[in-house]
């Protein structure tokens, strides 16, 4: 049974595809530029939040090592980090995010308990082919890597007893 009458536009529209394709800095996997910046904004001059001016104008940050020398990583280039405020504000949002997914899912189990019990039951049940699927497969790429192992064994002990072997044949040496 679906009531997407009864499903807030604010989940629907979750599922909906967008066609910008981001290429940005991210964080928590949205880019920073295009989405967080102009949200951090929009938050700030509705009064919904106080991220500072500098954070959202330079929201890109050397790193320093705890001595105060820039931080490199391994590769020799500078590491860059996201200002700590906007760093802050990303993880409370995705709390709050993660909360309101939670909420609606416990709200739909409770009010359409069996509709929803009845999608699980269909959901595992049309997993199952697959997942037996992925076990055979993964059974037989296994059963191949020990057979490979063992005759990657079997070789080297022969190839080792032949030298012994070779070695052995040359102290025997008659005049």
């Amino acid at each position: 049974m679906n009531n997407n009458n009864e499903t807030p536009q604010y989940i629907a529209s979750l599922f909906k595809p967008t066609a910008k394709k981001q290429s940005a800095r991210k964080v928590w996997s949205i880019d920073l530029e295009t989405v967080w910046l102009p949200f951090f904004t929009a938050s700030n001059t509705m009064g919904i939040t106080q991220i500072p001016s500098e954070a959202i104008g330079c929201p890109l940050r050397l790193g320093y090592n705890g001595d105060g020398s820039v931080k490199f990583s391994k590769t020799g280039r500078p590491t860059i980090r996201v200002a700590t405020e906007i760093s802050q504000s990303v993880t409370l949002v995705r709390e709050n995010f993660v909360a309101g997914i939670q909420n609606y899912t416990q709200t739909v189990r409770t009010e359409n308990e069996e509709a929803y019990n009845a999608t699980v039951k269909a959901c595992i049940q049309a997993g199952k082919p697959i997942a037996d699927n992925d076990k055979a497969n993964l059974e037989e790429a296994m059963a191949a890597m020990v057979e490979e192992a063992i005759a990657e064994a079997e070789a080297k002990s022969n190839a080792e007893a032949e030298t012994t072997k070779t070695d052995s044949e040359k102290e025997l040496v008659h005049a």
